[in-house]
């Protein structure tokens, strides 16, 4: 195909659809020319996909049927719907999906931090491996405290809220590999060991539960379910069930998705509070109990609102307002 000689073609109509979907009001002739603009127009962005995928041609095409779609769906006329069946139905179900998951990561990590503290403080050789002891007193006197008011705030959560969005993005879009997910979760146990030995070996340990509640009980929830939704789509991929291999991995794909752009919300929230709560000059009870208030929200709307919207039968998957429109084109 000669995509050059194809658009020149079809330029009139496809300039036709631009002008018809950017008025405000339509006649009901000038309806029905759009509709049929829309149809030709599908038809010939999938021979262009088909035959001859030029990106350019591809991106034009799409961007101006998705203006028409407006049209068609009468979303117009509800900007802010496709966000509410996100937030309260999409979202939720997506979340409660892969419930189970993150709740079991979450208790293999405690677990495994725990572990790994008593460990490294019932064997003082592992301790002197990982740092003298005048390395140890500094960061438990100074330097683990400090790193929360070391940074302008606004700049802090900034930062903050873009690495660990950027793990949970990680976990879910490489968890099909089944390595990463498991790779980090390792990694957070033993960093978790770590630090909570090291304060507790300086009796700082009230003071390491201090600085980690109010940020990190709602941080480290939203990356354990990250890495759980992950973990579930390698799941997917050795065990589909009675979907194809592909359908499965296609579906729960979506859903994973919907998790990740719930997951950046939570975990900006967190930011803020990391980076506006825990050094701030709050009373630590103030803090702790701000932490806790935001993680059993956080929990609370995957358990009790996933169930709702699950009861209305939404899915967790793409669809609604978020779906492709499917138009059927002549062969």
């Amino acid at each position: 195909m000669d995509v050059d000689a194809f658009s020149q073609a079809r330029a009139g109509r496809w300039a036709r659809l631009k002008e018809l979907s950017g008025q405000r009001r339509l006649t009901g002739a000038e309806a029905d020319e759009l509709t049929r603009l829309y149809q030709s127009t599908a038809g010939d962005l999938a021979a262009v996909r088909s035959a001859a995928p030029d990106p350019a041609v591809v991106s034009r095409l799409s961007m101006l049927l998705a203006s028409a779609r407006v049209w068609l769906t009468g979303g117009h006329e509800s900007s802010t719907r496709s966000i509410r069946h996100f937030v309260l139905l999409s979202l939720p179900a997506a979340l409660y999906r892969v419930r189970w998951w993150g709740v079991a990561v979450t208790f293999v990590v405690i677990i495994g931090g725990a572990l790994s503290a008593w460990y490294l403080l019932t064997h003082p050789e592992a301790m002197d491996a990982l740092a003298s002891p005048a390395e140890r007193a500094q960061y438990a006197s100074y330097e683990f405290a400090n790193y929360y008011v070391e940074y302008d705030s606004t700049s802090f959560a900034a930062r903050v809220w873009t690495n660990n969005w950027f793990i949970a993005a990680q976990c879910i879009a490489l968890g099909i590999t089944g390595i990463y997910p498991a790779f980090l979760m390792f990694n957070t146990i033993l960093q978790l060991g770590t630090a909570a030995a090291i304060m507790a070996e300086a009796g700082y340990f009230s003071i390491f539960l201090q600085l980690i509640s109010p940020h990190g009980l709602l941080e480290l929830s939203a990356v354990f379910v990250a890495a759980g939704a992950g973990l579930r789509l390698f799941w997917t991929l050795l065990s589909p069930g009675p979907r194809t291999r592909g359908t499965a991995l296609a579906q729960e794909g979506r859903t994973a998705f919907g998790v990740a752009v719930g997951l950046a919300v939570v975990l900006l929230i967190s930011g803020l509070i990391e980076g506006y709560i825990t050094g701030s000059g709050l009373p630590w009870s103030v803090k702790v109990v701000i932490g806790v208030i935001a993680v059993a929200a956080f929990w609370i709307y995957i358990f009790v609102v996933g169930r709702y919207a699950t009861a209305l039968n939404a899915t967790g998957d793409v669809d609604g307002d978020f779906a492709t429109a499917k138009v059927q084109v002549a062969a």
